[in-house]
């Protein structure tokens, strides 16, 4: 039986607000729930306790896109301890979240949403598989779209050379260059 996409006929949102970015939440974790791919894995990692990760993401969620401040927490940590996953999960959780976010706002408040999501995805995969990791070309091509690289390549941004293998520097990301000087 064929559902009719009821997603279509959404009014999308024109500007994020605390009231739409809970609805965003839910109505994406809705759809992992339902994943099954991602399902059983969330299901696993979060073993009952969707209450407290929901109202966890919107504050995540807010503190990115509308600067609110109230998320306290660390994004590598969290998901370290998640076993199982696999670069196909990276992928298909993209898909899930920017068809979600499109499908809940218009594309210029959409974009709010698209480039913290890409660039923690490819901060938690460069974290999860190592620095030799490569970025898969669709998502790397997405993130380029949404938000060009500010520094070319060539032109003292590049990272530094890393053995292949090397876990990414998670204690670093975050940080301000003072504190890295500091150290």
């Amino acid at each position: 039986m064929n559902h009719p996409d009821t997603r279509a006929a959404r009014v999308r949102h024109p500007t994020p607000t605390e009231d739409n970015i809970r609805e965003l939440v839910y109505a994406f974790y809705d759809r992992v729930r339902a994943d099954t791919l991602l399902g059983p894995v969330f299901d696993g990692a979060l073993a009952g306790r969707w209450d407290e990760h929901l109202p966890k993401m919107c504050r995540f969620w807010s503190s990115l896109v509308l600067g609110s401040k109230s998320y306290r927490g660390n994004v590598q940590q969290a998901h370290e301890p998640v076993p199982g996953i696999e670069p196909k999960h990276f992928s298909h959780w993209l898909y899930l979240f920017l068809d979600t976010v499109q499908a809940h706002y218009e594309p210029a408040a959409a974009v709010q949403f698209m480039e913290p999501a890409l660039r923690i995805a490819q901060s938690l995969q460069l974290s999860r598989f190592g620095w030799d990791y490569t970025i898969p070309p669709e998502q790397q091509s997405l993130l380029d779209t949404i938000a060009p690289r500010r520094h070319p390549a060539g032109q003292g941004h590049d990272l530094p050379e890393r053995p292949a293998g090397e876990p990414f520097p998670a204690r670093i990301v975050g940080r301000s260059m003072d504190q890295d000087e500091a150290v």
